[in-house]
């Protein structure tokens, strides 16, 4: 859960998200070196008023600031292109979700336990508990194990919606007329915060997403209990 005046991302749940943390780092570095060459060069070029006349034509530097941006882009999408398939894997699911995106609610359809289905809204103000956050709690949470591969199928009912939870590093659209999935592995039992991240309309802003992950035998218990 994000909180105020923070900086940096929220605290991974998953490995996907553990390995874009340690990417967002790793590229976040690099810019920092080019940032500080960039000005250091910058800077001398306005204070010092000598001019080095073995530099005006210098084939060989003209090849090293040829190749070592390349070399950078390289660094850059090597692990870039690695994340991204590491997120398309499908590696047998143990359970499948279907969410499915309203104006503006979110409904979700509990495949591998008989069709069970219920709607999730955003609880107004008023029937808020003392510990609850406001614009972020539902009615109705999902309920999901952890430890165990799971499989989000996406679609929307009237517009482009897009499932988010930042906590678990997904993000993917709903689509109308179309089914996307996503999947995910939880590390840590918890409850995890999410919203749409796509501009569906007057209440946008008023779409959350709340999982709640618990052990896996109690899952087994049957996640109606969490309704």
């Amino acid at each position: 859960m994000a909180h105020a005046a923070q900086v940096g991302l929220q605290d991974a749940t998953s490995p996907i998200m553990e390995e874009l943390i340690s990417f967002h780092d790793h590229a976040l570095m690099i810019i920092f070196l080019i940032s500080f060459l960039v000005l250091y060069a910058l800077f001398l070029t306005l204070t010092t008023k000598l001019t080095n006349t073995n530099i005006t034509d210098a084939q060989e530097m003209e090849t090293v600031w040829t190749i070592l941006p390349a070399i950078i882009l390289v660094l850059i999408a090597l692990p870039s292109l690695r994340i991204l398939y590491l997120t398309d894997e499908i590696n047998d699911p143990s359970f499948t979700i279907k969410a499915i995106g309203h104006q503006w609610y979110w409904a979700y359809e509990y495949t591998d336990y008989g069709g069970l289905i219920f709607n999730s809204y955003m609880l107004p103000p008023l029937f808020l508990e003392p510990g609850d956050l406001r614009l972020l709690e539902v009615d109705n949470r999902v309920v999901l194990p952890i430890e165990a591969p799971v499989r989000m199928m996406i679609t929307s009912q009237d517009v482009l919606h897009s499932w988010t939870v930042p906590s678990l590093g997904l993000k993917t659209d709903a689509i109308p007329g179309r089914l996307n999935q996503a999947t995910f592995t939880a590390t840590r039992p918890g409850v995890y915060y999410g919203q749409c991240s796509e501009i569906c309309g007057a209440n946008h802003s008023f779409m959350p997403i709340v999982l709640e992950l618990i052990p896996l035998k109690i899952f087994e218990m049957g996640p109606v209990f969490a309704l």
